[in-house]
């Protein structure tokens, strides 16, 4: 293997560290604890894994978390009511909804009724707007932990051709947005691929920095990448009982420069930048807004 492996899970555990100590200095002040409320509903269990993942690093920097666990067949009505209750409700800084949500609900119409000042996941229109215009609430989870992990690993991106793979409102957009604009491990030329881009590889030849983020087991392969890229491996599937990414680890690590694997490189980073974004918005609920 020739890449060096760019390990999401300890810089995740470096910025936790940093953050409890940010939460800890912000309650002496304030008196006031963030807290994250989060709704999960129905039985999916890979949703009550992530839920249970993102409690138990709320616990461990001094954020209090309160989950809301309701029934699959709970009304769109029922729980939009429950978003209001806790959009105003002053002890509750951060709103955040598991995804996916039972297909009798729209998805957009739920995301949506979320405060922007509560929306910690960065999926308010009024929230993404800001972002795409350079001065943001908040930074959308994962693109956020990405950069950061550009950022640690010493990148250069400045400059940089990235090839983004996917177009999700999660993922793949703001990624795009946050990797052009100004700033730390920002400033790039970018491409976005997607499912009826033509040519693919071609372009994905050409890419410095790959952020796959496309849901498809292992479709990076070797052959797709230039030597020396970097490749940030945003996509977790499960295959035959084992995690594995959208990018085909063994043979492309053979030619990037460096990796991030799965399980161990994006996932443990999106959970730290939520914890930051509840800490910005209990920050905002008391006037501090640097």
């Amino acid at each position: 293997m020739g890449a060096t492996i760019i390990d999401g899970k300890a810089v995740a555990a470096n910025l936790r560290a940093t953050l409890a100590e940010d939460v800890s200095k912000f309650v002496a002040a304030t008196n006031v604890q963030p807290h994250l409320a989060a709704l999960l509903i129905g039985e999916d269990p890979a949703s009550a894994v992530y839920v249970r993942n993102k409690q138990r690093a709320c616990d461990t920097a001094g954020i209090r978390s309160t989950l809301h666990r309701l029934p699959a067949e709970i009304t769109e009505v029922g729980l939009l009511a429950l978003i209001t209750q806790l959009n105003g409700d002053p002890t509750v800084h951060g709103i955040l909804v598991q995804l996916p949500l039972p297909a009798h609900i729209q998805e957009q119409l739920v995301l949506d009724a979320v405060t922007p000042l509560k929306d910690v996941d960065c999926f308010h229109p009024e929230n993404v707007g800001l972002m795409v215009q350079g001065r943001p609430r908040f930074l959308p989870c994962t693109p956020h932990g990405v950069q950061q992990l550009l950022l640690t690993s010493g990148t250069r991106v400045a400059g940089a051709h990235a090839v983004v793979l996917g177009r999700s409102e999660i993922v793949g957009k703001p990624m795009a947005m946050m990797l052009v604009q100004r700033g730390e491990a920002a400033n790039a030329t970018v491409t976005i691929c997607h499912s009826r881009t033509e040519g693919l590889a071609e372009i994905t030849r050409q890419a410095d920095i790959i952020v796959a983020a496309i849901g498809k087991p292992r479709f990076v392969t070797a052959d797709m990448v230039k030597p020396g890229a970097v490749i940030i491996d945003v996509g977790i599937n499960r295959v035959d009982d084992k995690l594995v990414g959208d990018v085909d680890f063994e043979p492309v690590a053979e030619v990037a420069s460096a990796i991030t694997p799965v399980p161990g490189g994006v996932g443990p980073m999106t959970i730290a930048m939520l914890l930051q974004n509840t800490l910005t918005a209990a920050k905002l609920s008391v006037g501090i807004t640097s």
